[in-house]
């Protein structure tokens, strides 16, 4: 565990590689409508906080084919799958190891910042969104996606999931240092982070809009990963947790069932 990255241990685990595919898979059909919206240059240079596996910066560099993209991460074999991931896209698209927190780069070097799925696992994100915006030109674009772990449902289901959430991930996230809820804080941080045009957005991850089994992908790696560290850090057992995610995993694959994950998405332009 680190300082302000306590989850590291599951950033770097096996499961997220598969979770941050299920994921891209899922939420980017939606997600990528709303990058579209914001208007970025043609030949945008483009700064990926936490790029993981490069799903997402290989996505935009092939939707947008003029921008250059660097994607910076603090995971090794995350860095080695996006460069293969990115290999077609030459030096448009490049990975580095680097760190949210203290980004290298000069004042005002990119026309468009993502940070994705990464603000509700760490410490201090509001250092973060302070690296975006000194890095980001005045009048560029940043966007972030910020989870909240409590806007997440399923039916029918054989016990409380609801209240598992707040007892096992959300409960664990509290006590490492992390706020698995940050993604109805995200508007307020950042105005007070002194960007303006703040926009938030929800991509829908449901049984109606994505395939069923892309969305069991992301709730088995998760029960993967975060299963062991939960059942350390909370009073539930680990057979609890186990038996929450599959009620969770049989709502999803129902064909009568429903589940739904509701993902902020957040807009903001850094002041001219």
């Amino acid at each position: 565990m680190s300082e302000r990255n306590p989850q590291a241990e599951q950033m770097a685990d096996e499961s997220m590689v598969r979770c941050l595919a299920a994921q891209a898979e899922a939420i980017w059909p939606q997600e990528s409508a709303l990058i579209d919206a914001y208007g970025i240059p043609a030949d945008a240079a483009v700064l990926d906080i936490g790029c993981g596996t490069g799903e997402a910066a290989a996505r935009l560099a092939e939707r947008h084919p003029g921008v250059r993209v660097t994607g910076i991460d603090l995971v090794p074999s995350h860095l080695e799958l996006a460069r293969l991931r990115a290999a077609a896209f030459g030096d448009r698209v490049r990975f580095e190891t680097g760190d949210a927190f203290a980004l290298r780069f000069p004042d005002g070097t990119f026309d468009f910042t993502l940070c994705r799925h990464v603000v509700q696992a760490v410490r201090e994100p509001e250092l973060i969104l302070g690296q975006m915006r000194r890095v980001t030109r005045p009048g560029g674009r940043v966007h972030v996606v910020a989870e909240d772990y409590a806007m997440m449902h399923f039916h029918p289901v054989d016990r409380d999931t609801d209240l598992f959430w707040h007892r096992g991930p959300i409960a664990f996230a509290e006590r490492i240092g992390s706020d698995l809820r940050m993604g109805r804080r995200m508007f307020t941080m950042l105005h007070e982070a002194g960007f303006e045009e703040v926009t938030v957005n929800y991509v829908i991850v449901d049984t109606a809009r994505v395939p069923r089994e892309t969305f069991a992908r992301i709730w088995t790696a998760w029960r993967d990963g975060y299963s062991a560290v939960i059942a350390r850090h909370t009073d539930l057992s680990l057979e609890e947790i186990h038996a929450h995610w599959k009620t969770m995993l049989d709502a999803i694959r129902n064909p009568l069932g429903y589940g739904v994950w509701m993902v902020p998405v957040f807009g903001a332009r850094v002041p001219c």
